[in-house]
């Protein structure tokens, strides 16, 4: 009886330190999150330095929408007594987890309705093939608007327009684009769509021709409208073509038969283009 006893209490013994030596998982303790009080009836929103890409929220007691592309707005469910919550916002280079919490009538005095998401409080994404965000983009074509255009290293003219292609710039698994259009009439031009596809140089036959059309990453400006001079930097991902294709641009109108131009860059325009240093 004695013998098991001392055997009970040695397996006891062992149990309890292999309790103390578990190892926990890596990463942030919830007792380190930011805090941000809820109160009852009052929306929170959680401001984005760039788009967000998901969002969790860990109980039913908080829910939240998107209004916005970089705004996620957060309220207590109705009729909820208590909450506590952890919700997750990723963008697309960054994660920030906040510790949600219904606020009393103490807390909700200091509450704050808006948090703008601070890198104090985000850890790094490093995630395969994302590539730039969206303002990091946009921060590399500003720069490149902000030089002279210097001279056209394509050009092309119909309708009483001229399209110049300025510079061809490379940057990671993207190609930036510099563009610019002169409207040598007095109607102003109503811009459609900009529209960027493959095909071949030389039709021969119309049933063999073969059109590859590219979406824009990213366009610096939006403005539709334009009534002597036009420029703009769009980003297209990083593009390889043979030498018997080209690429064509084509800015139309919305105009009824409106005017259309189109501005061909060579294989070589890409090949020669110069890098941005990162």
């Amino acid at each position: 009886m004695k013998t098991i006893l001392l055997f009970l209490a040695i397996l006891m013994a062992g149990l309890h330190s292999n309790a103390q030596h578990t190892p926990f998982a890596e990463g942030v303790k919830k007792n380190a999150l930011p805090v941000v009080y809820l109160p009852e009836n009052v929306s929170v929103q959680f401001i984005s330095p760039e788009p967000i890409q998901y969002v969790d929220i860990s109980a039913k007691t908080v829910i939240g929408d998107l209004p916005l592309k970089n705004v996620l707005r957060i309220r207590l469910k109705d009729s909820v007594s208590s909450a506590d919550v952890i919700v997750t916002i990723a963008g697309e280079k960054f994660i920030a987890q906040y510790h949600v919490i219904r606020a009393d009538s103490i807390t909700a005095r200091d509450s704050r309705t808006e948090i703008a998401i601070d890198p104090v409080d985000t850890r790094p994404l490093d995630i395969s093939g994302i590539g730039f965000s969206q303002n990091q983009l946009k921060q590399m074509a500003m720069n490149l608007f902000c030089k002279r255009s210097g001279k056209a290293i394509e050009k092309t003219k119909a309708f009483g327009l001229k399209a110049c292609l300025y510079h061809v710039y490379t940057a990671g698994d993207y190609i930036f684009i510099d563009l610019g259009y002169r409207n040598k009439t007095n109607l102003a031009y109503n811009i459609e769509d900009f529209r960027f596809h493959i095909d071949d140089k030389k039709i021969t036959r119309a049933t063999n021709v073969q059109s590859v059309e590219l979406h824009p990453e990213f366009v610096l400006f939006k403005n539709p409208l334009f009534q002597k001079t036009y420029r703009n930097i769009i980003v297209l991902k990083r593009l390889t073509f043979p030498g018997n294709k080209i690429l064509h641009i084509e800015l139309s109108e919305k105009q009824f038969s409106g005017r259309v131009i189109t501005l061909n860059i060579t294989y070589q325009d890409v090949l020669d283009a110069d890098i941005i240093p990162q």
